[in-house]
This record gives C-alpha cells, structure tokens and sequence, in this order.
C-alpha cells in the first residue's frame, strides 16, 4: 500500500482578519494547528514615503512623516525635524524642547493605550478597550486644542513648533445626547489653559492605569494567552535589530531617551522598565510601566512650562525666517517679512549640502531619518528606519512552534503599524 503523501496546510492569515492589524497579510504554514512557517507579505498599503518627498520641498515633505504611524502621528515629525536641524545648523528654543518631549510623551500613552486595549481585544477580552479609549479622546482633545486637527497636526517644525500652547481648552455643549449637568461634569477640567486640563489628566491618569491592572495584569486567561508566548531571548532581540518595548521586554535597558539623550531628556527624571522572560507578558508589562514613566516626564514638563520667568518664558520657534514663517502679525505689517513667508510656503528653504541621520525613542522602538541634501529647496534622498520593519521581520521566529491562536497575541504584542513597514 502506498504511503499517503502528507502535506502542510498553507493559511492566509490577513489582511481581512480582524486580529491581523492594518493591511498585515500572513502566510502560515500549519501542522495540524502548529505553526512551522510564518510568510509576512507587505505591499497592501503602500505610502511612497521617502520617493514622495524627493519631489516636495523640506516643509512640504513633513506632513508625510504623520502618515508613517496612524497611531503615534507626531513622534515620526521629531525625527524629520532633528535631521533637518542638524543640516541647518539651526538651534531649537528651549521652550519648544520642552513642548516637543511633553508632546512626544502624550503620544507614547496615546499610542500604548490603543497597542494594549486592541491587543486584549484580540485575544478576547472586551472590556480593556473601552477603558483605553475613554482616556484617548482626552489626549485628542489636546492635539486638537494644539495643533487645530486630531491627528496629522504638522505640529512640529524645523527650528520649533508651529505655534506655543493654547491658553484655553475647547469645551462640551448641549445637545440631544448630553443635558447640562453632563456637559458642567465634563467640562470642570476644561476652565482653565491646556495646561490646566494636562495637569488634571496627570493627576487622574495614575488612577486608571491601575484600573487596566485589575482588568488584564492578574487575569487568569490574559495570563494563559500571553506567558510565555513569543518569547525572544535579549542576546537573539539584538541580532534581529528589536528597539522599544520589543526589546526591553526581552531584558535589556536600551532607550534612546538615556543613552542618547535628545531635546531635554537630559533633565528629565524617569525609569526605564524592562522585563525577564521576553515574552508577550512581559512586553505588556512593560508598556504598562511606561506610560507611568510617560506621565511623570509630562508633570515636569508641564511644571518647567507653567513658570513664566526666565526658564519657562520664550519663543517656540526660531527667528530665522529662512527656516520658519514670521508671525502673521509681522508678516501682514512688513513687505520684507510677507516675501519671507511667500518665499517659504512656495519655494522653501535651501538646505546646505551635506547628510545627517536622527533618532528618537518612538513609541514602537527607535524611529530613524537619514536627510541627504545637495544644497536645493527638496530633498535629495530620504531613507526612513522604523521599528516595525525588523519587528515584523521576527514574526517568523516569534511564532514558529505555536498554535494558530497565539499568532494573534504575537502580531498584538509587536504593536505593528503597516504605514511604516511598507514606506
């Protein structure tokens, strides 16, 4: 009798499935339902990112770096702005430092709220969720009352910040959803500056990271579905070239923030949390701690700010308007500083000849921007490193030898974004 001819079940995982973030397609290859083989396939969402700003101009390009990361828009512009910078010779303003490391640190709770909440979801916890994203729309309001728009904010600039911090927040009215007394309850916050409702969110943010620890830190099936799945060793993290929670999960104390200090981070006084064991568990844990970590950097940057003395006092942007927009006020008052602004928004600025590569601490691991100029109003090339593409490159490693419902808490824990895979 002929021995049967046994074959590997071959497995689109994506990108319809609902646990396959974005437009993520997964090959696998199953044994039964065992993973022997893991495929990523990328293409499905195509954003032409570094040929795209080879044809518009240095401003015009930076809005393009908001669409890398659908979740954690303005980190990507820090980057972008940081290597321009350091081809422009241009100092930033002290004030604008700090408003940039506030910033960058409302989008890392931003963005590790959506990665957990999402990420318990997928696994089958419903209610996480709900609670993440309560506290979300509070930091949207904050870019929105920053910035004018809830995402792509174009909010930081060559040279600063677009413009200083509001001195109001927007507030609820009534309608037929909302009576008064709901919309009194949630404006209280909303009486004072932008800064005001900041400091009330600090000081109320501590209370709900607690709440998500009763909800998923203890559980006993959030535990079953994530210890000890995914794990990655910290000595095999560094080969595959994991930055972020990826890698300090897996136990090693690597953060852009201290090791190569950038903006005001020097002055700041935070932790690193890393984990042990280097699997799904303890990335989420480590997550968990940072957003703490996050919320203490944004009380002292809100502290540093509020002082309208000589420290907290000052422009958001510097005053060379080759490189940055005179005030609207100058520029309707001055023909020079109406051809400043004309000459900027429709020719840009020439960048000296030369190169520069600038990293930050993104809320997924090190985000990289390597500007090469030869001297013109575009750029001549732009090449993006971002942390998704090596995280994605694990995927393989990360799964091989799980059961098919693990490859859902594996795509959760490595908090993918597509936009910057595929750039």
């Amino acid at each position: 009798m002929a021995v049967a001819d046994v074959k590997n079940y071959t497995l689109n995982f994506g990108p319809q499935h609902p646990a396959a973030h974005g437009v993520l397609r997964l090959v696998l290859e199953l044994d039964g339902e065992v993973i022997v083989r893991a495929d990523p396939h990328i293409g499905l969402l195509h954003r032409g990112t570094e040929k795209l700003a080879e044809t518009r101009t240095w401003l015009q390009t930076l809005p393009y770096l908001d669409r890398l990361d659908y979740t954690s828009m303005i980190p990507s512009e820090h980057a972008y702005c940081l290597a321009v910078e350091r081809l422009l010779g241009v100092d930033v303003p002290i004030r604008a430092q700090y408003i940039r490391v506030m910033v960058d640190e409302l989008a890392r709770i931003k963005n590790h709220l959506l990665s957990i909440g999402t990420h318990a979801l997928d696994i089958g916890a419903m209610t996480m969720v709900l609670y993440t994203f309560r506290e979300r729309e509070d930091l949207f309001d904050v870019l929105e009352a920053l910035t004018g728009i809830r995402m792509h904010g174009a909010y930081y600039r060559p040279g600063g910040v677009y413009r200083d911090l509001p001195d109001r927040m927007p507030k609820y009215t009534e309608n037929k959803f909302k009576n008064a007394q709901t919309v009194k309850e949630l404006n209280e916050a909303r009486n004072g500056s932008l800064l005001d409702f900041l400091e009330d969110f600090t000081n109320r943010f501590p209370g709900y990271l607690d709440e998500y620890h009763t909800l998923l830190t203890d559980n006993r099936i959030w535990k079953q579905r994530t210890v000890g799945i995914g794990v990655i060793t910290p000595e095999r993290a560094l080969q595959k070239g994991f930055s972020g929670a990826m890698l300090r999960g897996s136990g090693i104390e690597w953060d852009l923030r201290k090791k190569q200090p950038y903006e005001v981070y020097d002055r700041m006084d935070f932790d690193i949390p890393v984990g042990v064991n280097g699997d799904c568990y303890d990335r989420y844990l480590v997550r968990m701690e940072e957003m703490f970590q996050a919320n203490r950097i944004i009380k002292q940057c809100i502290e540093w700010l509020r002082d309208d003395s000589a420290k907290g006092a000052g422009p958001v942007i510097t005053d060379d308007h080759k490189v940055a927009p005179p005030s609207r006020a100058k520029m309707k008052g001055s023909m020079e500083e109406l051809i400043h602004h004309f000459k900027l928004f429709s020719e840009g600025m020439h960048v000296p000849a030369g190169e520069a590569y600038a990293a930050i601490e993104h809320p997924k691991g090190e985000m990289g921007v390597w500007a090469v100029s030869d001297g013109a109003n575009k750029p001549y090339r732009i090449k993006l490193h971002t942390a998704g593409i090596p995280h994605l490159a694990g995927v393989d490693e990360l799964v091989r030898g799980h059961m098919l419902a693990d490859a859902t808490a594996v795509i959760g824990t490595i908090d993918l974004v597509l936009g910057d895979v595929d750039r």
